[in-house]
């Protein structure tokens, strides 16, 4: 799908009960090929989000009156949108935990870097050096 002014692609699977999807930009707009070539060769490089509990619905015939109505409904409820955006908000924000646990401990050890060579100054001032 083309989310401006990237072509996206969104790998999604079921396993389980258990929905994950993987969001990958292509930039120009692949061609089908393209995707499927992409598809074999890097889907153990790929990062899924963590798994959601999803049920699959077996789809009952509706009278079309009902679903004009429903749909309706739903367009005017906008909610935080898809399964697939849910699970890559999600994804985003572990994302986002892990990079600040890992600068916060980079700050620390670089504090501590810069603790320890004052110290060092201090001593060889104190010896006369």
């Amino acid at each position: 799908m083309f989310e401006a002014p990237f072509w996206i692609g969104l790998y999604e699977r079921y396993d389980d009960g258990k929905y994950e999807v993987c969001k990958i930009t292509f930039g120009a707009e692949p061609k089908d090929y393209e995707v499927y070539d992409f598809l074999l060769k890097n889907w153990k490089k790929l990062k899924f989000s963590p798994p959601i509990k999803s049920e699959i619905v077996e789809e009952k015939k509706i009278n079309p009156k009902r679903l004009q109505r429903e749909i309706n409904n739903q367009l005017q409820e906008r909610g935080i949108g898809t399964k697939a955006q849910q699970a890559l908000k999600l994804q985003h924000e572990q994302n986002k935990l892990e990079r600040k646990t890992k600068s916060r401990e980079q700050r620390e050890i670089e504090k501590e870097r810069q603790y320890a060579l004052r110290q060092e100054k201090k001593k060889a001032k104190h010896r006369g050096r």
